[in-house]
């Protein structure tokens, strides 16, 4: 009995020492918050949210579960089922998670990478908007599934399975994900036979990812930030393109370099850890990897834009302790990328003439919209940066361009997948009344209940009629360059959707949701 006065005073400094470390850690969190994420506060939920962009962000976000590879979990297509559920077992792992890359069955590594570095992108910066139309919660769970893909994919430091399936073998197939019964191998890359760019990329992936889960699950996102640092490592130890290592990749998905790969996870290591050997890296090795001075366009193969916008946010909100050798070459970043930014807009003097008659940004006659969206989602990117830090003008050749205006091209190149063109069509599929109906997409144009096999099956390309399973979300190749769309399965180059141009629309209608661009400064680092 005398010991329980003394148990009430342990209980009593208990209780300060949780509520102490508690405020600590809401402080954190809210610093963190505050750096990637626009305000949650009433002026925030003041902006007005535009309905037919969270229309088209409900039905593209769905593409993702149109995509997923085995044991689905509250499954929202209806034609979708378990699939490839034995991936990876020949090497004694379970690599049956991740999404298919397009219309076919092959899970590659490096794109795939690239889809959940651009999702996490835009849930960092746009979760808000996300959480205002009640998309956040799908935009992680369609992370995470590509996440632990990758996790699973890294058993050890210096291993990465990088592909399941033959390409080759599965070109040879039309046949539903679900009913598939043909060898799946899968494709490792190691110290023997490197691949710099996409062990970089899939750090990228996982630092980024690291911190959109930083405050869900904190365990989660530490096991995924020790998966970048050691890709990140294993990448730049070992300097070698998987092109060259593994060639048979040529045919699909070529690299033509791996320095915009390793400036790409750098900086997102260095977002993510706050570790400043990483924005050194990305200082340092810039006369190696970066031409300055010359842009490129931002894609699943070339990340220079990308990486250019997002040192910006370093250069535009500060970082403490950077010495003045890295200070300059952070204007280097950011000067590149104001070259590139001034090529989109239609009225600046360097404007590039590589848009159709429409305006639509068109630079490959392979999947065009790519490049149109990710273009676009670096512009509305940048402009709220210049808002952020009330930067009033981008300066473009003796022309002043305000935020809005970058903002203005960025809604110019969304209305037109959307229907705005000369087509008078949506290249996003179930959105409005009009979009593509022969989908180069084999679940979605073969019946739920069709009996046919691998060979078989191709009946179903060929067909001229609609798809009978519609893929939600879906953004098609797009366009030719003379504004016109030939609706056939057979026409790869525009009807083939893909697993990475989905993040990029995600990413950019995200932006544009609500009517306002007006965010608060993020906090300095």
């Amino acid at each position: 009995m005398e010991k329980e006065p003394h148990k009430d005073k342990r209980w009593v400094w208990r209780g300060l020492v949780l509520v102490i470390v508690a405020l600590v850690l809401a402080t954190v969190m809210f610093g963190f918050r505050k750096y990637f994420h626009r305000s949650n506060s009433s002026e925030a939920k003041a902006h007005q949210v535009v309905d037919k962009y969270a229309n088209a962000l409900s039905i593209a976000m769905q593409f993702f579960d149109v995509q997923k590879s085995g044991k689905l979990v509250n499954n929202k297509i209806a034609w979708r089922g378990d699939s490839a559920m034995e991936d990876g077992s020949e090497v004694n792992l379970d690599l049956s998670k991740g999404m298919y890359d397009a219309g076919d069955h092959v899970k590659f590594g490096f794109p795939m990478a690239f889809t959940a570095t651009v999702l996490s992108w835009a849930i960092l910066e746009y979760g808000d908007h996300m959480n205002m139309v009640n998309e956040l919660d799908n935009a992680h769970e369609s992370l995470k599934w590509i996440t632990d893909f990758l996790i699973d994919a890294h058993p050890s430091e210096d291993v990465l399975y990088i592909q399941v399936g033959d390409p080759k073998l599965d070109h040879t197939c039309w046949e539903r994900p679900e009913a598939m019964t043909g060898k799946r191998p899968v494709t490792q890359i190691n110290a023997s036979y490197p691949g710099t760019e996409v062990a970089a990329e899939s750090a990228a992936a996982m630092a980024a990812a690291s911190l959109v889960f930083k405050s869900i699950d904190s365990a989660y996102s530490g096991t995924l930030l020790t998966h970048a640092k050691q890709l990140f490592k294993f990448a730049d130890t070992y300097r070698r393109s998987y092109s060259i290592s593994i060639p048979e990749v040529q045919n699909f998905y070529n690299s033509t370099g791996f320095g915009d790969e390793l400036l790409w996870a750098a900086a997102w290591l260095y977002h993510a850890s706050g570790d400043k050997s990483y924005l050194r890296y990305v200082s340092t090795n810039g006369n190696t990897f970066a031409n300055w001075g010359y842009p490129s366009w931002f894609s699943w193969e070339n990340k220079l834009a990308g990486v250019q916008v997002l040192v910006s946010r370093v250069n535009f909100f500060g970082s403490k302790d950077i010495s003045t050798e890295e200070s300059l070459s952070l204007q280097s970043y950011r000067q590149t990328a104001e070259t590139f930014l001034c090529g989109l807009l239609p009225e600046s003097p360097v404007a590039t003439s590589q848009r159709t008659a429409d305006g639509l940004v068109w630079v490959n006659q392979w999947n065009p919209l790519q490049y149109s969206v990710a273009s676009s989602f670096l512009a509305v990117v940048y402009s709220d940066y210049m808002l952020s830090s009330q930067t009033s003008n981008l300066y473009c050749s003796g022309k002043l361009y305000e935020p809005i205006e970058l903002r203005n091209f960025a809604v110019s190149q969304l209305d037109y997948i959307l229907g705005n063109n000369k087509m008078e069509m949506s290249y996003l599929v179930g959105y409005g009344s009009r979009y593509p109906q022969q989908v180069h997409h084999r679940g979605a144009s073969i019946p739920v209940d069709a009996d046919s096999n691998c060979t078989d099956g191709f009946k179903w390309l060929h067909t001229r009629h609609p798809n009978p399973n519609v893929a939600v979300g879906a953004l098609v190749g797009g366009p030719s360059f003379n504004d016109t769309y030939t609706e056939s399965r057979n026409n790869t180059s525009e009807s083939e959707p893909t697993t990475y141009n989905s993040a990029l629309v995600v990413g950019l209608i995200s932006g544009l949701v609500t009517s306002s661009s007006q965010v608060e400064s993020f906090v300095k680092n």
